[in-house]
């Protein structure tokens, strides 16, 4: 009996879950806004600095969920079968293929509007969508 190896060559699918699995735990999924412009906030970035999106969502800087002392870290073990990460996979494909438009207003920072970050209280934030403060 032989084996064959199947690869996955759909790299925007690859990267889609990539991002959704950042996105899914720093939101919690907990609205399809707050989704979109968390996405497009990556997007953001990315088009400003010329990173890669990839690179973006594995800031522990910018996306604290990642560190493994976050209360919420364990969301980036998700089950790729869970409803609302599936919500971010389609809009991390949609930021992809170009179709997600900038849902944020230009932002490229944000916090939780439970916290206040040093860096934070000398700007004026430009979104609050669903608790989650967002700045230029």
């Amino acid at each position: 009996m032989q084996l064959t190896l199947i690869k996955n060559t759909d790299l925007v699918s690859t990267d889609a879950y990539k991002i959704a699995r950042t996105i899914y735990a720093q939101t919690g999924a907990s609205s399809l806004t707050l989704v979109e412009a968390m996405t497009s906030m990556i997007q953001n970035i990315s088009k400003r600095t010329g990173v890669s999106v990839i690179d973006i969502v594995r800031n522990k800087k910018l996306f604290p969920v990642l560190n493994s002392d976050s209360p919420f870290n364990y969301r980036m073990n998700v089950s790729s079968s869970d409803k609302g990460f599936q919500m971010c996979v389609r809009v991390a494909s949609r930021m992809l293929s170009g179709g997600l438009g900038d849902c944020c207003f230009g932002a490229t920072c944000f916090h939780n509007s439970d916290e206040m970050p040093l860096w934070a209280t000398s700007r004026g934030y430009i979104a609050d969508i669903d608790g989650v403060l967002f700045y230029l």
